[in-house]
């Protein structure tokens, strides 16, 4: 029997569209934020010091840095906090892009600090650098705890480099990342006590101060409040659980008030079930059914870590949830061609679309990239989408190709453009959605970008951590 979770166009609630000007917003927010933090180094006598002794130019350095190193690890806990405003206009995968890139900015600039301030201080004193950088970690008010939450900013680092993410594992790694919170907690208050660009101006105090009480009260509000907030209201639990194929497993959920659960088709959860030991870890999965239809449904596949439990759950197991995340939506499709390209479960995210976007029949095309004809998933409701709204449904099977591209060896002879546009001949008009992993969307995207595709109506969303 073929069941679809698409309800019918009226029932959807209207989601209103995140507006556009939000990201220009943050973006300047951002700006402001770094060219304040140069002001007040500035009003402080920053550039004169440049200008004097050696160990003076030395030490106004290392202020500078250290401001702007402390100004950029507070973004970046505001970044990864959730906060719905920035998460909905620019998206995690993007945020966490910048989250990283921050994060070694940030990182970058307190080694030059460190090194800078040493310096000059080594300099005023007439000492040996070695010994300052003693005296200081030993002497100085709040330094010890500066100097545990650098190591522990350090251990964040290391761990975050692309080398070492490929040693550890999602759980392991993540863990790990939290103690970024507390590097961040400990290397911060010396400003408070010793700094003299937070204790020699009012102005740079309440704009510390504010900074301080915004980042934590991000955190408290996003990450554990709203989270916990809507847990208690939802109650959801696990309803059936459903196997879809070899290594893939569905996983429907009912609750209380889903009608008020503010999540949009191709949206994603971090999930939590409590089946035991383990149960903290939390994983991200996209629903694969249109959700406000009174039942939440994911789909997960067997990678061999936590989503290798997914398939032992039983009825009535209860879920935590934090989110909706994620920015693969049609918000802004009003209407026209949609093309999306799907490769193995990445094709999840993309079904819950199919159900939700107004499209006429015979305008919606969906590639769907797999090894083999058994890993095909959901072959009975594309069938229902193909005869019910005229979804063009085109399956691309076979190993990969010996080249980076987002095609099958079967297709290798032609340019992933010019593929694209066989199997999707109004490809440059259309708003197309792509989900898969890293490369083969990377590669997806730079054809679609080739075949006449506007940028801004490219939609897609990286899991990558």
């Amino acid at each position: 029997m073929t069941t679809t979770l698409a309800p019918p166009a009226a029932a959807r609630p209207a989601v209103r569209a995140t507006p556009r000007w939000w990201a220009d917003a943050g973006g300047a927010a951002v700006a402001v934020s770094l060219l304040v933090v140069t002001a007040l180094w500035v009003a402080n006598r920053g550039l004169q010091d440049i200008g004097g002794a050696w160990p003076d130019a030395f030490d106004s350095l290392g202020r500078l840095t250290g401001l702007l190193a402390s100004d950029l690890l507070l973004l970046q806990v505001l970044l990864m906090a959730r906060v719905p405003l920035v998460e909905r206009a620019f998206g995690q995968d993007r945020l966490a892009r910048w989250h990283r890139w921050t994060g070694f900015s940030s990182f970058h600039l307190m080694l030059a600090h460190v090194v800078l301030i040493t310096i000059g201080y080594a300099g005023n004193a007439h000492v040996n650098v070695f010994g300052e950088l003693w005296d200081l970690v030993v002497d100085y008010p709040g330094m010890l705890l500066a100097a545990a939450g650098t190591l522990l900013l350090v251990l964040v680092v290391v761990t975050s480099m692309r080398a070492a993410r490929r040693r550890l594992r999602y759980e392991s790694w993540h863990l790990l990342h939290l103690y970024a919170y507390l590097g961040v907690g400990l290397a911060l208050p010396h400003q408070i006590w010793t700094g003299a660009d937070f204790t020699g101006s009012a102005w740079a105090r309440a704009y510390w101060w504010t900074l301080y009480a915004v980042s934590a009260g991000a955190v408290v509000i996003y990450r554990l409040g709203l989270p916990a907030w809507r847990n208690w209201r939802h109650r959801l639990v696990v309803d059936r659980v459903v196997a879809e194929g070899p290594g893939l497993t569905s996983v429907y959920l009912r609750g209380r008030d889903l009608d008020r659960l503010p999540v949009r088709a191709g949206q994603f959860f971090q999930w939590r079930f409590l089946d035991g030991p383990g149960w903290s870890r939390a994983h991200p999965y996209s629903l694969s059914a249109t959700p406000h239809t009174g039942v939440l449904r994911i789909t997960v596949k067997d990678l061999g870590d936590g989503s290798s439990r997914v398939a032992g759950l039983r009825p009535g197991t209860r879920a935590l949830i934090e989110g909706p995340y994620g920015k693969l939506t049609g918000e802004h499709h009003t209407g026209g061609p949609v093309v999306m390209l799907a490769c193995g479960i990445g094709v999840t995210p993309l079904l819950a679309l199919l159900g939700e976007l107004p499209f006429a029949p015979g305008q919606a095309t969906l590639v769907y990239r797999a090894r083999s004809e058994a890993e095909i998933a959901f072959r009975g409701e594309l069938d229902w989408l193909a005869r019910h709204r005229g979804v063009r449904v085109v399956y691309l099977l076979g190993p990969r190709a010996r080249r980076a591209s987002w095609l099958p060896a079967s297709a290798a002879g032609l340019t992933d453009a010019e593929a694209l546009r066989r199997v999707a001949p109004h490809i440059a008009g259309a708003d197309v959605y792509l989900c898969g992993p890293d490369a083969w969307t990377t590669a997806a995207e730079a054809a679609a970008r080739t075949a006449g595709t506007a940028p801004q109506r490219i939609h897609t969303e990286q899991f990558a951590w």
